[in-house]
C-alpha cells in the first residue's frame, strides 16, 4: 500500500485522507502525482491526522461539495439517468441502529451516480468498484474523485469507530499487507451488506 506506518484500518484512512489532502494543496490531478511530487507533506499530514494534531473538516462540508457540484455521475461524469447512490452501500448494518442512522441513510453517504455505475458498483465498497473498475492499475486508489472518497472515509471512520469497533484492525483480509481493501473488506466482515 501506502508506507510502512499504515499499520490499521485508522491509518489507510488518514494516509488516503492525507493525500486529498495534498491534492488540493499543491493543486495534483491525483493521489499518484501528489505522492510524487510532496510524499513528505502526505506523510506529515498523516502523521498530524493519526496523532489528532491535526482534524479533518465536519463531513458538512462535503455535503456542500456535493449539493453545489455539477448534476453529474460522481464515478463517470455522464449527465443522465442520475440518481442518489449510497456510496457506503444503504444496506450495510452492524446493528439494527443503522436503518436510521443519518451517518449511512443520510446526505453525508450519498452522491449522484448514472443508474449504469450504481448497478455495477451494487453493494462494493467504495475501493473493490474502484478496483473493478480500473483495472489492471495498480494503484486505482490514486484515480478515486476527492470528493467521493472524503464523503466515503468520513462515513466508514464514523460507522467503524462507533459500531463496528474495527478501526485498529490490521490486515483484514489477510494478503500480508494493509491496502485500501482492508477498509472494505471490513465492510463485509463487521457489517451485513
Amino acid at each position: 500500500m501506502a508506507d510502512r506506518d499504515v499499520k490499521t484500518v485508522r491509518d489507510v484512512i488518514h494516509f488516503q485522507y492525507a493525500k486529498i489532502i495534498a491534492c488540493s494543496t499543491f493543486r495534483c490531478a491525483n493521489g499518484r502525482e501528489a505522492k510524487n511530487k510532496c510524499y513528505g507533506f502526505i506523510k506529515a499530514t498523516f502523521k498530524d491526522l493519526r496523532s489528532g494534531r491535526k482534524k479533518w473538516s465536519d463531513i458538512e462540508r462535503e455535503d456542500w461539495q456535493f449539493i453545489e457540484s455539477d448534476k453529474e455521475c460522481a464515478y463517470c461524469g455522464s449527465r443522465i439517468d442520475l440518481a442518489h447512490e449510497h456510496i457506503v452501500p444503504r444496506s450495510f448494518s452492524v446493528n439494527d441502529r443503522c436503518s436510521g442512522c443519518d451517518i449511512i441513510q443520510a446526505i453525508h453517504n450519498q452522491i449522484l451516480s448514472c443508474r449504469k455505475c450504481n448497478s455495477k458498483k451494487g453493494t462494493m465498497g467504495l475501493y473493490c468498484f474502484y478496483k473493478k473498475k480500473l483495472e489492471p492499475e495498480k494503484k486505482f486508489f490514486d484515480f478515486i474523485p476527492p470528493l467521493v472518497e472524503k464523503k466515503y472515509l468520513k462515513t466508514i471512520y464514523c460507522c467503524f469507530e462507533r459500531c463496528a469497533h474495527c478501526l485498529y484492525q490490521g490486515d483484514l483480509d489477510g494478503d500480508g499487507e494493509m491496502t485500501v481493501l482492508d477498509v472494505d473488506y471490513a465492510l463485509r466482515q463487521y457489517g451485513k451488506l
